[in-house]
């Protein structure tokens, strides 16, 4: 990808600037469609970030004509009216059959429409469509492209979400986390990636990798259109007053866990550190995660278990269509015992204890780190690592990742944001401001 000239790929695009026109029929919605599905024409086939549907834009001018219907009158339309939201393809949604990137007959797969999914259509947002994911949300990819440079992954499992938004083929797209596959790939493709504490946004509707791992997440192109949606997902969002007005203080976790990043990443995440203490902020380092292989290993523990539980019934009949890694994760997790996954849970509910506890000795408002060991790996046959990731995970925690700036190589780097468990509202009022600094 030439760096010198703009990248057709990649398209600017404001939920918020968008919607306000919407509601006020500066832009009318037919119109808006048909500008959608001429950039779906241009770049899809580039990008791969959809799951292939028959006569998309024909199905989307009838969906946007029955709301247009249903809401005449400026006044009265709902707040996401028009919206189009891509929703990664382990959720049900009504009309769309749900694959999860298998070759397993989606007949076997399907189920009721995702709880958000039917809060998005109460708000008048529009399914643009189903977006790829690795198989089962696990870690053999699908076809989608980095639209930064398509001969690199987009990261994953949420590959179609992030890269659709990245692309702007839509402003809003939903994906899971159970490792990192919210954070991860917003840092590849360049964009924000919110994945809210466990439980914030209601995940049933979902096909589960791990009941007590896997986080609903949203992705967007800034701050700005994330604060218009969380708060309609989230359980129990509670304004803030002036929650900005007060710097976080900053916590780098030093140790096993911060070295597992690459050393261009590292670097970068010193100079953005050195950016935001020039701004203002106090950064502290804290000596955190130094038991990192054994954080892992309890992760992978729950993951593997808890995914065999949710295939018990489907393996048996279908196991030479699960691809080899998925199928491994799934018989790894035949294997493990009840004592084990037991201990391994009550070890994730002691790493958020000991996180916080860390939090609060160290005065730290937010535990802020590189979103990713660094840029985009060339290929398409793996997802990316996302060790930077898994313990926030892990500890339910809710996290965000922004864009801050470029690796050598041209391609994004992220600067990811944790805060304690049930303070989503801070995280994302206290991330605006460092979004900005770090803006490439």
């Amino acid at each position: 990808m030439n760096l010198t000239t703009p990248n057709p790929l990649l398209h600017a695009v404001s939920l918020k600037n968008t919607l306000k026109k919407l509601q006020t029929d500066e832009i009318l919605l037919a119109d808006y469609l048909d500008g959608v599905c001429r950039r779906l024409a241009d770049v899809e086939p580039q990008v791969q970030a959809l799951v292939p549907e028959a006569d998309r834009c024909a199905r989307l001018r009838r969906e946007a004509a029955a709301l247009q219907a249903k809401y005449p009158r400026p006044a009265d339309r709902p707040p996401l009216y028009g919206a189009l939201v891509g929703i990664k393809d382990i959720f049900h949604v009504d009309g769309f059959p749900t694959q999860a990137g298998s070759n397993l007959p989606p007949e076997d797969l399907t189920g009721p429409q995702a709880v958000y999914v039917t809060r998005l259509k109460e708000l008048g947002a529009i399914v643009l469509g189903k977006t790829v994911t690795t198989e089962f949300a696990y870690f053999d990819p699908g076809p989608t492209r980095n639209p930064h440079n398509p001969a690199h992954t987009p990261g994953g499992s949420s590959s179609g979400s992030a890269a659709g938004v990245a692309a702007g083929l839509m402003p809003l797209a939903f994906g899971t986390q159970t490792i990192g596959s919210i954070v991860r790939p917003a840092a590849f493709c360049g964009i924000v990636g919110f994945k809210p504490g466990y439980g914030r946004i209601d995940a049933r509707g979902v096909l589960y990798v791990s009941r007590s791992l896997d986080h609903v997440g949203i992705f967007t192109q800034s701050i700005a259109d994330m604060t218009i949606v969380a708060p309609l997902l989230c359980a129990g969002w509670q304004p803030l007053a002036d929650s900005a007005a007060t710097k976080p203080v900053l916590g780098a976790p030093d140790g096993a866990y911060l070295a597992q990043a690459e050393p261009e990443a590292l670097a970068a995440f010193k100079a953005q550190l050195e950016r935001l203490q020039e701004a203002g902020y106090q950064i502290r380092r804290v000596k955190a995660l130094d038991n990192i292989e054994t954080v892992a290993h309890n992760h992978q523990t729950i993951m593997a278990a808890e995914m065999a539980r949710e295939h018990a019934a489907l393996l048996p009949k279908y196991k030479s269509l699960y691809r080899p890694r998925t199928l491994a994760l799934i018989e790894q997790g035949l294997a493990v015992t009840a004592g084990q996954l037991a201990a391994a849970r009550a070890a994730q509910k002691a790493l958020r204890a000991e996180m916080q506890s860390l939090m609060a000795e160290a005065g730290l408002d937010l535990w802020v780190t590189p979103a990713a060991p660094g840029p985009a790996p060339a290929g398409l046959s793996a997802t990316g690592n996302p060790a930077m990731n898994l313990p926030w995970t892990q500890a339910g925690l809710p996290s965000l990742t922004v864009p801050a700036g470029l690796a050598a190589n041209g391609l994004p780097l992220g600067f990811q944001c944790v805060a304690p468990f049930m303070a989503d509202e801070k995280l994302l009022a206290w991330a605006a401001p460092i979004e900005q600094i770090l803006k490439p």
